[in-house]
């Protein structure tokens, strides 16, 4: 028997538009906490709040996109987050104190939330049932390469007298691309009929959030918070270990090994289940971790990476399959920002927290106990989900 396609047209223009979006994230993410203390000598913590304010907003904006998704349809919320995403690129040119790029950064994450819940409500309806596992795996790599490619560029330019101008450009182009490209392609798709779109009347928590997927989003949350140090203090952190060259490299092994693992990782979850994927994924994160916290030499933060990227990496989308499978089609919308609504979450407390512990501890200390951190997540999970898979076969 024929599978059903996955390589739609709906498919790759939802995917292209996500990495676009994607890679104008990390470009900032990584270089914007040393922008902030090299243009307005803000301290540490501030630095990371600057970095991980992004992901409140980014949070914010998911949080009534799922509503959003089921009261106007998903292509609307799209359209609303690419437009707003445009005019955050464009506001990047008037930032001329903390708070304005603060501000700013709060606007551009609320317009990535609104558009990354759309793009990932449209990938879960046209995706058929029975190959999701793969198809989300497959569009998570959108997501990986811009992981890869932004940081490795943006470490690149900062180091150019006009680095920040010409990484706002970028952000201003791919922003306007994107929307030439959605226009073009014209995304046909069969949005939810008005009276299953429409959140049944219940408790008001549940018209925001989707209480089947809360679960799994809990354990995205804790392992967002356990990788999000790497992500917003890398820089610091490998000047002070002297392994700068080493690290411009980090996020490009990183991306590589979940590209060639993760079509493999998403099989094998629509045919032996997500139990034999979630549990080495946290070990081999631990190792990641725990190799990173100690490296004192290139190949050690590479094989760091490496490890990093198969076990954290795949994990996510595996977890965001999982949010999806345990909930009906029509709340979908709300699956998608429920799961992100928390995994971000973990991301964007991360450097504003460990910020305030590293002048007491150092990044090392606190780059070690982030592999305590990622075993608690064993119990979450199998409660979450883990002793239950078996039913949702």
């Amino acid at each position: 028997m024929n599978k059903e396609k996955l390589w739609t047209k709906e498919f790759i223009a939802v995917s292209t538009i996500n990495f676009l979006a994607t890679l104008m994230f990390y470009l900032l993410m990584v270089t914007i906490a040393t922008y902030a203390k090299s243009e307005f000598h803000v301290s540490t913590s501030t630095a990371g709040l600057v970095s991980s304010i992004f992901i409140i907003g980014s949070l914010l904006g998911r949080l009534g996109a799922g509503r959003y998704i089921s009261d106007i349809g998903t292509k609307k919320v799209f359209w609303t987050g690419l437009i707003l995403l445009t005019v955050a690129s464009i506001f990047y040119f008037g930032i001329f104190n903390t708070t304005t790029l603060l501000l700013n950064r709060l606007f551009h994450g609320i317009s990535f939330g609104l558009m990354g819940t759309a793009a990932g409500t449209i990938i879960a309806q046209v995706l058929p049932a029975e190959r999701r596992g793969e198809g989300i795996g497959y569009y998570s790599l959108s997501t990986i390469l811009a992981t890869a490619i932004g940081p490795f560029f943006g470490i690149l330019l900062m180091k150019l007298d006009n680095g920040f101008t010409i990484m706002y450009m970028i952000n201003v182009i791919f922003s306007i691309g994107s929307m030439i490209f959605l226009a073009l392609v014209k995304i046909k798709m069969t949005e939810p009929s008005k009276e299953k779109s429409i959140v049944e009347k219940g408790p008001l928590l549940t018209r925001f959030i989707e209480p089947k997927a809360a679960p799994i989003s809990l354990v995205a949350l804790v392992i967002g918070f356990s990788y999000s140090g790497v992500m917003s203090f890398l820089s610091f952190y490998a000047e002070e270990i002297h392994l700068v060259a080493a690290a411009s490299y980090f996020f490009l092994v990183y991306a590589l090994v979940i590209i060639f693992t993760r079509p493999i990782t998403g099989k094998l979850m629509d045919t032996r289940g997500a139990n034999i994927i979630v549990y080495p994924c946290f070990a081999i994160f631990a190792v990641g971790m725990f190799l990173f916290s100690e490296a004192s030499a290139g190949w050690m933060l590479l094989l760091a990476s490496a490890c990093i990227g198969l076990g954290y990496g795949n994990f996510n989308s595996i977890a965001q399959a999982i949010a999806i499978k345990v909930t009906e089609p029509h709340r979908f919308g709300l699956a998608t920002s429920t799961y992100f609504i928390l995994y971000d979450l973990g991301l964007g407390l991360g450097p504003y927290i460990l910020g305030f512990i590293e002048p007491y501890s150092g990044y090392r200390a606190i780059f070690f106990s982030m592999v305590i951190v990622i075993l608690l997540c064993y119990p979450m999970y199998y409660f979450a989900y883990g002793k239950k898979a078996k039913s949702f076969q």
